[in-house]
């Protein structure tokens, strides 16, 4: 069983209004109809500006997790009075808050143990807030591996957490993971997301990479300017294009560079 069967938008109460970004998005559209998630790996794949991360953060958000990337236990720094501490603490609501509050997860048969929402363009923003945390009750660091996020590179940090911090029946969002790794790494993560299927992790991932889009019998949702479209692993952009490169490198640049 899966934790999160499907995605769908609830009705619009009287008086709320859906015009302009996100709503105007036909991937965001689509979801009225609902989209099945895969019990082990969706993918959500397009060009920039299609949508797949707006729905990403959305989906994390209704799910409880921070916009900006953690667990659902990343809350706002806060003192005694309730001042925020830092000008970098994380937000409870992001930019697209409307549509998460309009997003209806419908949950499988079981409740994961654990989740995280894992953003490449906002990892100094979680990286700063775990160093902000108090440590009374132990170092806030170890489930990361205990070395701090920012004392490493940018891929080497996106790992710690994917190796250290993920296990067994968790709900993970991974937002771009290629952007923090290198074409090695993405072996690595795609290896790590297998690990952790195999313990009854489920996945929602958005990608560009060939490599991270490459896991088995996983559902493939492409965001197109007419909504969602389910595609096979053969016919994905970044596939197609990655492969028609390789395969006439030549021959595809003197196109690619021709002035006429």
């Amino acid at each position: 069983m899966t934790f999160v069967r499907s995605v769908r938008l609830t009705a619009p109460a009287p008086g709320d209004v859906r015009s302009g970004y996100p709503w105007e998005l036909p991937a965001v559209a689509q979801l009225a109809d609902g989209i099945e998630l895969h019990p082990k790996v969706t993918y959500l794949i397009g060009e920039n500006g299609s949508g797949k991360s707006t729905l990403l953060e959305a989906i994390a958000i209704a799910a409880g997790m921070n916009p900006e990337g953690g667990s659902s236990n990343f809350a706002v720094p806060t003192d005694e009075s309730g001042r925020v501490l830092d000008a970098y603490a994380f937000s409870r609501r992001g930019t697209r808050a409307a549509l998460a509050d309009a997003i209806q997860l419908v949950r499988g048969g079981r409740r994961p143990k654990t989740d995280f929402f894992l953003r490449a363009e906002s990892l100094f923003v979680a990286a700063t807030y775990l160093e902000q945390l108090p440590r009374e009750y132990g170092d806030p660091l170890a489930p990361y591996g205990g070395t701090s996020l920012h004392e490493q590179s940018h891929g080497e940090s996106f790992l710690a957490i994917l190796i250290n911090r993920f296990g067994p029946d968790g709900f993970y969002l991974l937002d771009e993971p290629e952007a923090a790794l290198s074409t090695q790494n993405c072996l690595t993560c795609l290896r790590r997301i297998h690990e952790l299927v195999t313990e009854g992790a489920q996945f929602v991932i958005s990608t560009h990479s060939p490599i991270v889009l490459a896991y088995p019998d996983a559902a493939i949702f492409r965001c197109t300017d007419t909504g969602l479209e389910p595609i096979a692993y053969e016919d994905a952009e970044p596939v197609r294009l990655t492969k028609g490169f390789l395969d006439a490198r030549e021959r595809f640049l003197a196109r690619l560079l021709s002035d006429t």
